[in-house]
């Protein structure tokens, strides 16, 4: 669904169950909320309340995205420990020597305080509420004690980064920086801030980073499980799975790490190599199938288009039969009325006056098959009776009009609800000895 646009029932329904539990009136705030969170009403009612009381978001823990798996112990998998550089000269063995006591007893303690305090408070690293935000604060500090210049940090959290490295299939190197340790700032300083370094870094893989003092940087130290810092792991895709193929562990010059991390890349490009040859041939078959099925869809477009129009033409052909059928029954039924009504009126048509009769008029009438017809009606009758005489005759037509030569004019005889009774033959001039023709109105 498109941000904004139409929601649907299932939507609908959650966006009033949020408006009851939260008591919101304000109906687009609701729904902005539900859709920031996926529609997801369990989480996004917490949020809600807890931007109420001033607690912590679950948001960003809950739209975090899933850790790829990682192999961190792979067989050949290749471990760099570079010891601590030793003293050389008398003096420097002799300050070794005397503070190696103040140095014990410092560490001892700090260990064994760290122990206690931990046992009496749980380590609140343990709690990951902001990755990003850690990532983001250990580059801030980072850039403000060593400088601008060093290999370009991901600025995303360890599962994003994770993820980006194996979508793009290229090699990650996870840098965690241990501020406690005493490597750590010519480490940063001489090896990381190297524009030489930063160059070849940028250019080949990803680079992230993180303080293991923060939660998001403890989180991966638990799970690459380093033994000393500094520390760098080298991850790549290899065969479908995240894969530590190279730790380096301890102060190490920038010329030293570029040769072992170039070393580490070649042995494992072939995994890459493997890796893109198969998406390839992923991405090749769902081409093929998505073409597949596009002249399938056409093909059943066409099938159903030659179905449809076949449809269309029996319906056509059986609105035609329907047709002709009901106007056959029409003309049946037309008949059948015509037949019953010539009956009727048959039955209503005065007997014929006698010749010697002073009151009677001859009628000669003239039928279109050229048949005559001869007949007496009395003045005072009406000519509806001339009517029905020719229209009871079996040749004369149905549908007809009764007209007159000399002068030419229509009789007005056919009776009609409005003039129900026509005028009589007196009163239409015919008098003695009347020559009329039918018309055929059909004709």
């Amino acid at each position: 669904m498109a941000e904004g646009g139409e929601i649907s029932a299932e939507q609908t329904e959650k966006l009033l169950h949020f408006q009851d539990l939260t008591g919101m009136e304000d109906m687009d705030r609701c729904r902005d909320i539900l859709q920031t969170h996926n529609w997801e009403l369990e989480v996004a009612v917490q949020d809600t309340f807890n931007e109420r009381e001033g607690a912590p978001t679950v948001f960003t823990q809950q739209r975090e995205p899933r850790t790829p798996p990682v192999n961190t112990s792979p067989s050949d998998q290749r471990i760099f420990t570079v010891a601590p550089r030793r003293p050389t000269g008398i003096f420097q063995w002799s300050y070794f020597f005397l503070f190696f006591p103040f140095r014990f007893v410092y560490s001892t303690l700090l260990d064994i305080f760290r122990f206690t305090f931990r046992l009496l408070r749980p380590d609140p690293r343990r709690n990951v509420t902001d990755p990003l935000g850690d990532v983001m604060t250990f580059i801030r500090e980072f850039e403000q004690r060593y400088g601008p210049i060093h290999p370009t940090f991901y600025q995303g959290t360890y599962s994003q980064a994770l993820n980006d490295a194996k979508r793009e299939l290229r090699f990650l190197l996870v840098y965690l920086h241990g501020d406690d340790h005493q490597d750590t700032p010519n480490f940063c300083r001489d090896t990381l801030c190297g524009p030489d370094l930063s160059e070849f870094i940028n250019v080949r893989m990803l680079f992230w980073a993180c303080n293991t003092n923060s939660p998001e940087g403890y989180r991966v130290s638990q799970a690459l499980r380093e033994n000393t810092y500094p520390f760098l792991a080298l991850i790549v895709l290899r065969q479908n799975k995240m894969t530590v193929v190279t730790r380096i562990e301890g102060p190490i010059a920038p010329t030293e790490l570029t040769a072992k991390l170039t070393q580490a890349m070649e042995e494992n490009e072939g995994s890459l190599i493997a890796a893109r040859a198969d998406r390839e041939e992923r991405s090749l078959n769902q081409s093929l199938r998505e073409q597949q099925d596009a002249a399938y869809e056409l093909s059943l477009q066409a099938d159903r288009e030659k179905e449809r129009r076949k449809r269309e033409v029996e319906e056509i052909k059986q609105q035609e039969e329907d047709e002709v059928k009901r106007k056959e029954e029409e003309a049946q039924r037309r008949l059948e009325e015509i037949a019953q009504r010539k009956i009727i009126l048959r039955s209503e048509i005065p007997e014929e006056p006698d010749s010697s009769n002073a009151e009677s008029v001859r009628i000669v009438l003239k039928l279109p098959n050229g048949t005559r017809l001869d007949r007496r009606f009395l003045k005072t009758q009406s000519i509806k009776y001339l009517y029905y005489f020719v229209f009871c005759h079996d040749e004369a037509p149905d549908d007809f009009q009764i007209v007159s030569n000399f002068p030419r004019r229509v009789l007005p005889c056919e009776p009609s609800e409005e003039v129900p009774d026509p005028p009589t033959f007196e009163q239409v001039g015919l008098l003695k000895q009347e020559m009329l023709f039918v018309h055929d109105n059909e004709a």
